[in-house]
């Protein structure tokens, strides 16, 4: 044997060397993924193409905000604030205990109407300074007792208004239900009463699978301090709209709840004479009380803010498309242009 003929034990130490560096290499894996070389869409933004991209949205967003704009100024809104007007001279000073007292709560309001409102006309109560959307508030409940007459008994999530005096179960419970609004409106025009259609002012999906058909109130408002309204008795909670109005809680601490519908038109310079009860307290936490009558459009109410983002994303898109467009019809830029690299334009620096 020649003594360069390596040896079979020379060559597998070798042999096992490459291998283990294979296996101590950070580098990974290659495949099409990991390296990057799938197929894409790797578009050119040409100057054309980014102006053309720009006249397109502000095309398209411009008429589409002028046409909310135009929808929202159609809507007919009377708002009128009250709970300061409503209360007796002689308690402005101490409006807490006008409203905790046992005086007449009764107040007389004349709302002029600016245009013709077409039917129907919604009635909304709004409150601001009022935060349903606290943490507390919003957990003081129990689902499965407004769903099923059979849970009765669970209260658990109430806390503070789960039992009466006499630990019985109150239902509804909690918070939000013994804090329900149950201030009164009622209208009438040149002396003839306006009906106003507290049906169908609540979720269909709330009536029926949120609120149960045989479950009625009991020991509501039978504590030493009373919340808000009463609810009758023999009526189930899934008929009861007002409450199921209120105890879909706002997010933000001003808010508006649907009242009822006044399903009449009403004219121009038309007087509509209002009488109010005056019941609920928003004095202890420097609330305020808006009476709302509002007709709607095909956009839904009253909001500029959709038709102006509309316009302010589209004039925005229309001015930088002209800018882009005079700037490349002036001082046009060869594309692909190598001569425009920061090391070629100045080349006496390196």
């Amino acid at each position: 044997m020649s003594p360069n003929t390596p040896t079979s034990s020379s060559g597998g130490t070798g042999s096992a060397d490459s291998s283990a560096a294979r296996r101590n290499s950070k580098r990974p894996k290659y495949s099409r993924f990991t390296q990057q070389e799938l197929p894409a869409c790797k578009p050119i933004l040409t100057p054309r193409w980014v102006i053309s991209a720009f006249m397109l949205v502000s095309i398209v967003f411009i008429p589409i905000g002028v046409a909310s704009l135009f929808a929202s100024r159609d809507v007919v809104e009377i708002v009128d604030r009250y709970e300061t007007d409503c209360i007796p001279q002689r308690f402005r000073n101490d409006k807490v205990q006008y409203i905790q007292s046992s005086e007449d709560k009764s107040c007389n309001r004349s709302i002029k109407v600016p245009k013709r409102m077409k039917q129907p006309i919604y009635v909304y109560y709004q409150l601001d300074n009022f935060y349903q959307n606290h943490r507390r508030y919003v957990k003081s409940r129990s689902d499965k007792q407004l769903r099923e007459n059979s849970s009765a008994d669970d209260v658990s999530s109430c806390k503070p208004e789960a039992y009466t005096n006499g630990k019985v179960p109150i239902v509804p419970c909690g918070l939000i239900a013994w804090s329900l609004f149950n201030d009164t409106y009622s209208f009438s025009r040149k002396n003839q009463q306006l009906a106003v259609n507290k049906k169908g002012i609540s979720w269909k999906s709330d009536r029926e699978h949120k609120f149960g058909k045989e479950v009625f109130p009991k020991h509501f408002q039978s504590g030493t301090l009373r919340g808000g309204a009463d609810l009758d008795d023999s009526i189930p909670l899934s008929e009861q709209e007002d409450l199921i109005v209120w105890m879909r809680t706002a997010a933000l601490p001003t808010f508006r709840k649907l009242y009822g519908k006044i399903e009449v038109d009403l004219e121009a310079d038309d007087v509509i004479d209002v009488t109010l009860k005056n019941y609920y307290n928003t004095y202890s936490f420097s609330g305020k009380k808006k009476l709302v009558l509002s007709t709607t459009s095909w956009l839904g109410g009253k909001n500029d803010f959709m038709g102006i983002a509309y316009l302010t994303v589209g004039g925005l898109c229309f001015f930088l498309a002209m800018a882009f467009t005079i700037v490349y019809l002036v001082k046009p830029r060869q594309l692909g242009d190598p001569s425009y690299l920061s090391w070629n334009r100045n080349p006496a620096g390196h």
